[in-house]
């Protein structure tokens, strides 16, 4: 299982756009979807927050891929 690093520009994402902005999803929509139905864990924790705030350090699961979050090196 691949791990992709996904540099924030900010403080902190959405989930349903980071799934969008990492490739997971084709759309913020399909990524509330995702959520929705349960297949999305936050720090190995089911998440159900369509718009919870994922910051820098956290590692986010979805349908077998992984997206660690990073803090901007700006």
């Amino acid at each position: 299982m691949d791990t992709l690093e996904f540099e924030l520009r900010g403080e902190h994402v959405a989930l349903c756009d980071l799934l969008k902005l990492s490739g997971i999803a084709d759309s913020s929509g399909q990524g509330k979807h995702m959520i929705a139905n349960g297949d999305v864990t936050v720090d190995s924790q089911l998440e159900s927050r369509k718009t919870a705030k994922i910051r820098a350090n956290q590692t986010v699961r979805c349908l077998g891929q992984t997206v660690r979050v990073v803090a901007s090196q700006a």
